[in-house]
């Protein structure tokens, strides 16, 4: 079946590619297009189906070749499932810190350490699996990913990135029982790419857009650690960092990734498929493909800098990935020393992914362009050079001195908690009782929820038909990226049932179309602005009522958004507010809640949410509101009841999600200790 994939793109093609290839090389820059004329003469070597995108990306250059081709991806469709995982997690829909017991039928054959090495019951955190994904592309591991993730969410959120032909199909070793696309998985197996959409989505990650900041630093983390050096990273020097995926099958091997050269960036992308050397040793045509291009591009791209360098005479040195030796030693002591907090750096003289992320950190700090390279500006910048650490003593001077220690921890005030603020207050009247950074503005996640909520219920206290109204999920609900509630476009729910879906799961797709739904039944015919827009303007106009003084909203669900900001005082202000509804409590206290579904097309299914909320397992806790994106961390409000005392607590960027029910259970214990002194 793979033959079909050909599609006459052997030799009879090659004049049409070399015209395709040449036309995306300078034609100001003779040696760059030599580079592109020696890549083109190796592919045309090669008995099988080549696709190449190379871009440079300070200089802009690119070659492509057969770009668009939908091509097999073997094991390097997990750079999308990875990709998937921090998208989830990005919102409330996934934990990365989630523990994930291994069973037996978890385990699958082929690539990792998983299935061989390691025996039932054995557990790891999601984010461990993920890296054992990329790291020795783990089968098993990558299974294990997909449960949580799915494999339909991995092609969702690539079509909406804009590379609909980069899918997964199936599991690994598990396509005859869980294939999404049987046509798919007989065309291309595991999953399917073009060599343009994969170099895309390797960019965005390089250039910190893909989900957020972190998540893309993240992602770069582990793409670092990859072990298969037999294909691109075969053309390098030994040693070169390379931030990669590979995938390899009988017919069909390849490699991605992003590799820095002195100043220039270089994402390469080669995808091979109905290879005729089928075999598996390191001199494999289509391995050897993949290394001969992987040193012509180095050595081009180290040949330019050195010649740049010479050509204009630069005196000051240019660090970066790969760099190596004393004067990197001495980068890594002076950005310990001058960064605050210090960078924490081994001072080894290998300029890796830890000195480029501190070098970022003084860029931004000393607002330069913060591109992980260190040049002339940034030398400037750094100020003297700290050359030598601080002489050692004696030994017997060393061996007698006391070092400093700080003063035991206090028996006395709240517990040492990861969060960076919290509140705690006296549910009936907002009183606070306890507090720490209570008026400072942060990022707030999915607790933006219980405005949205609040915002209905309001409404449905003046006109309880409200909450029998009919909601028609529509693409735009249905394309919230973010944790759902499982409702598709097409699909029919009151307003009180979507109302869990928006509470229980977290569901932004479910905040987007209750926000349409509200301002639709004001807004009949087409208006200037959205009609989430128009939701998002009442939430602040409420928020300003409630005296909600620190706090702007800039969407319904809390997806991170520049400005989108709160406290932990306001939020108390907002959830005393939103209790004081039989209707709230009632929904922030449920812990699942089933629903059936009537659709357009005149089907019917049935879905389940679980309320997000761990603390509902504990007796005596009765709401109200989880959220967690990056860029807030996790964060609670939560109530407890003991006697006839209810309090409330709002807890903003705590750690981990575990971290932030240790977090609430600590300050709730220490608090009712309080409150029960005389």
């Amino acid at each position: 079946m793979f033959d079909v994939l050909k599609l006459q793109l052997g030799k009879t093609l090659s004049v049409l590619i070399s015209l395709a290839l040449l036309a995306n090389a300078s034609a100001s820059d003779p040696r760059f297009e030599q580079l592109g004329e020696s890549i083109q003469k190796l592919c045309d070597q090669h008995d099988g189906t080549v696709a190449i995108a190379i871009e440079f990306i300070e200089s802009g250059h690119t070659i492509f070749i057969n770009e668009d081709q939908v091509m097999p991806t073997a094991s390097l469709i997990k750079l999308a499932v990875m990709h998937e995982a921090y998208d989830q997690a990005n919102s409330d829909t996934l934990d990365l810190s989630k523990k994930i017991i291994l069973k037996e039928e978890d385990k699958v054959p082929g690539s990792g350490i998983l299935s061989n090495h390691f025996s039932e019951g054995l557990t790891l955190s999601l984010h461990d699996a993920i890296h054992l994904m990329i790291t020795y592309s783990d089968n098993t591991a990558t299974n294990l990913v997909l449960d949580q993730v799915g494999l339909q969410q991995v092609c969702d959120g690539m079509a909406k990135m804009g590379l609909p032909e980069t899918r997964i199909n199936a599991k690994v070793y598990r396509g005859s029982s869980t294939s999404i696309s049987p046509e798919r998985s007989e065309l291309y197996g595991l999953g399917s790419t073009t060599a343009k959409e994969t170099l895309s989505l390797l960019k965005q990650i390089y250039q910190k857009n893909a989900v957020s900041k972190s998540a893309s630093e993240a992602m770069l983390s582990h793409l670092f650690t990859c072990d298969d050096d037999t294909k691109l990273a075969a053309g390098f020097p030994t040693g070169t960092p390379f931030a990669h995926k590979t995938g390899a099958i009988s017919h069909a091997r390849c490699d991605a990734g992003i590799v820095e050269v002195a100043d220039e960036s270089i994402v390469l992308v080669v995808l091979t498929a109905n290879n005729r050397d089928k075999s598996w040793t390191n001199s494999n045509q289509a391995l050897e493909l993949c290394k001969g291009i992987g040193r012509l591009v180095y050595t081009h791209a180290a040949s330019q800098t050195s010649t740049s360098t010479a050509d204009s005479n630069k005196e000051a040195k240019k660090l970066s990935i790969g760099s190596f030796g004393r004067l990197v030693e001495d980068l890594q002591r002076t950005l310990n020393a001058k960064l605050e907090p210090s960078a924490s750096l081994s001072v080894d003289g290998d300029f890796g992914p830890a000195t480029r992320a501190a070098v970022i950190r003084f860029q931004e700090a000393k607002g330069l362009t913060a591109d992980g390279i260190f040049d002339q500006d940034d030398w400037k910048a750094l100020g003297t050079l700290i050359t030598e650490d601080e002489p050692a003593p004696e030994p017997s001077i060393a061996n007698r001195q006391e070092l400093p220690s700080t003063p035991a921890d206090s028996l006395e005030g709240p517990p040492v908690v990861t969060a960076k603020a919290w509140a705690i207050a006296n549910l009936e009247d907002g009183t606070i009782l306890f507090e720490s950074n209570l008026n400072d503005k942060l990022d707030i996640a999915s607790t933006t929820k219980i405005m949205t909520a609040y915002l209905v219920l309001e409404l449905a206290e003046k006109n309880p038909s409200v909450l029998s109204e009919q909601i028609l999920f529509s693409e735009k609900a249905d394309q919230t990226r973010g944790s759902t509630c499982g409702i598709r476009a097409g699909e029919i729910v009151s307003v009180e049932e979507l109302l869990f879906g928006l509470l229980l799961p977290s569901g932004n797709a479910a905040a987007l179309a209750v926000a349409e739904h509200v301002c639709s039944r004001r807004v009949k015919e087409t208006a200037e602005q959205e009609r989430d827009e128009l939701f998002v303007i009442a939430m602040n106009e409420k928020a300003q009522s409630l005296g909600m003084t620190q706090t702007h909203f800039c969407n319904p669900h809390g997806l991170t958004e520049s400005g989108h900001l709160s406290s932990a005082n306001d939020l108390v202000k907002l959830t005393c507010a939103a209790m004081h509804f039989d209707s709230f409590r009632r929904y922030v206290k449920t812990r699942q809640h089933g629903c059936q579904l009537d659709s357009k097309s005149g089907y019917r299914r049935n879905v389940l949410w679980r309320n997000t909320n761990q603390l509902l397992e504990i007796d005596g806790y009765t709401g109200v509101k989880t959220g967690t994106t990056t860029a807030a961390g996790a964060c609670l409000v939560s109530a407890c009841q003991r006697d006839e005392q209810e309090i409330i607590m709002v807890l903003l960027g705590s750690s981990s999600s575990r971290g932030r029910y240790a977090d609430s259970r600590n300050l709730y214990r220490w608090a009712w200790n309080e409150l029960s002194k005389p």
